[in-house]
This record gives structure tokens, sequence and C-alpha cells, in this order.
């Protein structure tokens, strides 16, 4: 008390619990900046969406591929849907053939996580960085 000291305990699920005697408030402020140290050093999973449809035509093709490139570069996840309209449904193939072209073009550049599937009027894939 004459030292402004506090008793804290450090560990009190240990046998004998831990305790040390220091100035509380700087122990709690030491520990809310090793908090926000490990807070910065996470590293988020960001999953980036890139929406393609059955018709797309060559150029446009490509401006997509390279924009997914781009988000492999970066370190972050590619979520790819090919949209169906109406009856475009009924080729399904024609969704197919533009994932599996796609997933060729990019194989050295990405692996495949979840293969295409059916999902109502979507086809998804999910491609992580090499």
């Amino acid at each position: 008390m004459e030292r402004d000291l506090d008793l804290v305990e450090i560990s009190p699920k240990s046998d004998p619990p831990v305790c040390k005697i220091m100035d509380y408030g700087k122990y709690r402020y030491q520990l809310e900046i090793s908090e926000k140290l490990k807070k910065k050093k996470q590293s988020q999973i960001i999953i980036k969406e890139i929406k393609l449809r059955p018709k797309i035509d060559i150029n446009d093709f490509n401006t997509k591929k390279r924009q997914i490139e781009k988000f492999l570069k970066s370190g972050h996840k590619v979520k790819i849907t090919v949209m169906f309209r109406g009856r475009e449904i009924v080729h399904k193939e024609l969704g197919m053939n533009i994932l599996n072209k796609l997933i060729e073009e990019l194989k050295d550049k990405c692996v495949l996580e979840l293969e295409p599937k059916v999902y109502g009027y979507n086809i998804i894939t999910i491609l992580t960085p090499v």
C-alpha cells in the first residue's frame, strides 16, 4: 500500500496460483496492447466472387480470368458462379464447359477447393491460391 502496488493473480489455474505485486492498471494496459498485436497479426480469409453467364463472350471471359488471377495472386479465395436465367438451366453443360475451361487455364495458379456443383439456377465452384 505504501508503494501504490496491487497483488495481481497471474495464473489462477496453476497449483499454487501465481501472483505478483505490481501496478494493476499498467498490467491491464500491457494485456490490451498484446491483444491488439495478436489481432493485427491474424490473417483473414477473404472470398472474392466472380459471376459469369453461360453465353459469355471470349473477351469478357478473358477479362474475368485476369481478375481471378489478380485475386489469387493477392492470396484470396475465389468463388466462381455461373448464373442461369429462365430456360437457360436446361443447358447446364454450357456452364460446366465454361467452368472446366477456366479451371484448366488456371490450374497452375490455383487449387480446386470445391468441385463445380449445381445449386438451383447457379453452378458454383471455389478456387484457392497455390
